[in-house]
């Protein structure tokens, strides 16, 4: 067996840095598909809310390329940095610059592919990518990676495992999506689509019904990658929880929604003892609204349609108070609460399942 890095196995190239002037506002002769960190997910590549970049902003090599992986490189959130996933598609796209790809060479394709989706990459580069206040994974980082080198045949084998271990949760995150989607059709059932209000109900502005305010700034040095005794409490970013430190802002059930970033105004549910950065804001009751069916409206409501910004997305505190949203009776709040516990019970085993390896 050798080891050999990265650097001599495959090369690096950035995404396409953009202003908003560069945007289309549809795919046409003159622009193309650009992915970013949140079209990366569970190791796939997705094409839910892409944006379109004029072509003269994209250089021949920033092309994707089948066989290429692409990698989130930048982020608040040291969970979603260094996400990876490998292109099986033949299309015009392109990517963006918080974003880059590796592109290996052709007879280390699928082992490389393998490797970015293991968890033995995830560890090394979630060490190396810590950032003074964002989360950065640098060239040097990837290049000088060690991978084992054994034979053909013996690497063959080595992606066939990690390919049907990829399928297999795959089919995991398959079924916890459809519990997903189970919860949201009994809210529409129930309250029906919050952003057009079609049941009719009573609706009032965010702002009078809930406190809107971001958390504070810490130093990235501060933050632990596990939860231990001398970093107890969970740490929310702009895209959910960034890691651990030794002390809280809030203790409580708040639904939190990111400020900045590719990922701002998506909603995150705290529990208990946590820290809010300046990227995460919390949402604090100012009326009697039961937490679980709170957090599931304004999860609905698809805060992302208000983000401002192209190269650095993100949502404002003001334009979020001016939100409508329906408010349903308190007792129909909490039949859909009791819903939603009923169905956690089948996600809590199902990941229970996937924790102690017996899928």
């Amino acid at each position: 067996m050798n080891k050999l890095k990265i650097k001599d196995l495959a090369k690096q190239i950035r995404g396409v840095s953009y202003k908003t002037s560069d945007l289309h506002e549809e795919l046409d002769s003159q622009s193309v598909i650009l992915l970013r960190a949140n079209n990366i997910s569970n190791g796939l590549i997705n094409f839910d809310d892409v944006i379109y970049v004029d072509k003269q902003k994209v250089s021949e090599i920033q092309y994707l390329k089948k066989g290429d992986i692409l990698i989130c490189a930048s982020s608040g959130s040291k969970k979603l940095v260094g996400k990876a996933a490998s292109v099986d598609f033949d299309m015009e796209c392109t990517f963006g610059a918080f974003c880059k790809v590796v592109r290996p060479k052709e007879e280390y394709m699928d082992y490389l592919g393998s490797y970015f989706q293991s968890s033995i990459y995830r560890n090394k580069i979630s060490k190396a990518s810590l950032g003074a206040n964002i989360n950065n994974i640098r060239n040097e980082h990837i290049d000088g990676l060690e991978i084992p080198l054994y034979s053909k045949e013996n690497m063959s084998t080595i992606t066939k495992r990690m390919q049907l271990l990829q399928k297999i949760i795959i089919n995991i995150n398959q079924e916890l999506k459809l519990l997903d989607e189970l919860v949201k059709a009994r809210f529409v059932e129930l309250f029906g689509d919050p952003i057009i209000n079609d049941k009719g109900l009573i609706t009032e502005l965010l702002a009078n019904v809930s406190n809107l305010k971001a958390g504070k700034a810490i130093k990235t040095g501060e933050l632990s990658e596990n939860n231990d005794t001398n970093s107890l409490f969970p740490c929310f970013g702009g895209n959910g929880i960034r890691g651990y430190i030794n002390r809280y802002t809030h203790d409580g059930t708040f639904p939190i929604i990111g400020r900045q970033g590719a990922l701002s105004g998506n909603v995150n549910f705290a529990k208990g003892k946590f820290y809010a950065t300046e990227h995460a804001i919390v949402v604090t009751p100012k009326v009697e609204l039961d937490d679980t069916w709170f957090f599931y409206c304004l999860k609905y409501l698809d805060l992302k349609r208000f983000q401002t910004g192209a190269a650095q997305p993100g949502v404002s505190v003001e334009k979020l108070n001016n939100i409508s949203i329906p408010l349903p009776n308190y007792k129909s709040q909490l039949y859909f609460s009791d819903f939603v516990k009923e169905v956690d019970k089948s996600r809590f085993i199902i990941k229970s399942m996937i924790k102690e390896g017996l899928l």
